[in-house]
């Protein structure tokens, strides 16, 4: 491997986990992925610590937790004293750059961002809130002298082919490229979800996950062309591939499949994230690259705050005390004693909300009304759902009045609570949830930990 491994973050908006083949969805949507997550390193529990956009892209440019730089919800510009992965990797003597959506500047621009808040990203094509300055076919982003740039071809393909450019007149030097597109998300002013020409007909009647099977939604109107933008990404993601593969390139770049969050189809709210549940916060992630080249399946419980801290260290570059992830390098070589059993989510938008997820037990809360929100936070909260996810994956059964579950909530709110101080938050009170006796056995204390 050379002695200082190009990056490359191929980043995907509100993409669900299970539209991968390497998660049972039978589609034939991601040959290019599970490709990736089989030869490289399948992350297969990796998840987003904020389901909304902004928030979450604050997350992976620091490490840090949404809270924590105060992009708690969309329209929040990232404070000008905040350290990027951009700002780590132009230190240690990388080429930087940004091409897509950005979504971390004012509320009130949605095209240009100025160059102080770029935070380390020199070269630059991008759109502040890219679904309000194009469409599927009228890709508009802005360079870095903040003029308009329309790129032809379905929005995936022009960002596609702006990236393999500067792949190509970049290749005799370290560089580190964050690709950032807008698919599978919605087109706002449409509320649909357009995919390239004739690919919505390809899914239509197609395999429909359980939860959305159950709850509808508006899953029967878009879920054809959502679809048909995950099969375009895939195809993006080949030619990423290709082009780093006839430029010898392949096995000495690091490339790292993420999402920000996932959709759940306006079932579990009125609208596609904004919740604690699978659908909202599970994301597809897989690495390829320098040393996740056969890296196999990490089982382990996986945030987007530890993917900052992945990459640089596969860099070689220190990793900052200040990012609050781990890197899932030590994982590769078993090192897995003293990995977190839990991941936490915050959510403070749309509602004040919190979450800790184990391997089978999902705990959540949410205040009771705007009023209390704090910063992004509360000081009370009221227990809003309990699922055990080894009997329902797909969260159609809320424990979270079962008296048999009391030990359950117990160790979950003690695990929420700790989680919360970790990241600076203010221990809050939270509220039980009525009990009901259920007429199921009682849970024992062996499985609460679960």
């Amino acid at each position: 491997m050379a002695q200082r491994p190009n990056v490359i973050v191929f980043f995907t908006d509100q993409q669900r986990w299970d539209t991968t083949g390497v998660h049972g969805n039978p589609m034939g949507l991601t040959p290019y992925f599970d490709w990736m997550a089989t030869a490289g390193t399948h992350v297969a529990y990796a998840f987003t610590c904020q389901p909304v956009c902004g928030p979450a892209r604050s997350c992976l440019q620091t490490g840090l937790y949404a809270t924590q730089t105060g992009c708690w919800r969309n329209g929040i510009p990232l404070p000008l004293e905040a350290k990027t992965l951009a700002h780590y990797f132009r230190d240690a003597g990388y080429r930087t750059a940004y091409i897509g959506k950005w979504h971390l500047y004012r509320r009130d621009e949605i095209g240009p961002v100025p160059p102080e808040a770029r935070f380390g990203y020199e070269y630059w094509l991008a759109s502040n809130v890219l679904e309000f300055t194009s469409d599927a076919y009228e890709t508009v982003v802005y360079d870095n002298d903040c003029r308009p740039v329309r790129l032809p071809g379905y929005r995936v393909d022009a960002l596609t082919d702006a990236a393999i450019r500067y792949i190509d007149a970049h290749q005799s030097e370290p560089f580190y490229l964050f690709l950032s597109y807008l698919e599978p998300h919605h087109q706002n002013h449409l509320d649909d979800y357009p995919p390239p020409f004739g690919y919505r007909e390809r899914y239509l009647g197609g395999w429909i996950p359980p939860d959305l099977a159950a709850l509808g939604g508006s899953t029967h109107q878009h879920i054809a062309g959502y679809y048909g933008m995950v099969r375009r990404l895939d195809e993006a993601l080949g030619r990423l591939l290709d082009a780093l593969r006839s430029l010898k390139l392949l096995d000495d770049t690091i490339v790292l499949f993420t999402s920000d969050h996932g959709n759940h189809f306006k079932t579990r709210n009125s609208e596609y994230k904004r919740s604690c549940h699978e659908s909202s916060i599970r994301v597809p992630t897989a690495l390829y690259g320098g040393p996740f080249i056969g890296g196999g399946r990490i089982s382990e419980l996986v945030s987007l705050v530890d993917l900052p801290p992945t990459l640089l260290d596969a860099a070689g570059i220190p990793i900052p005390e200040a990012m609050m992830g781990r890197s899932l390098l030590p994982l590769l070589r078993g090192g897995k004693a003293d990995w977190p059993q839990e991941v936490f989510v915050q959510i403070s938008e749309a509602q004040i909300g919190r979450c800790v997820r184990t391997r089978r037990w999902k705990y959540s809360v949410r205040a009771p009304g705007p009023e209390t929100c704090q910063d992004g936070g509360s000081s009370v909260y009221v227990e809003e759902f309990l699922y055990d996810l080894q009997a329902d994956p797909y969260e159609l059964t809320n424990l979270i009045h079962s008296e048999a579950h009391e030990p359950v909530r117990r160790v979950m709110r003690d695990r929420l609570l700790r989680r919360m101080r970790e990241v600076g938050e203010p221990e809050p009170e939270i509220l039980p949830a009525e009990r009901r006796r259920s007429g199921q056995r009682r849970v024992s204390e062996e499985e609460a930990l679960m």
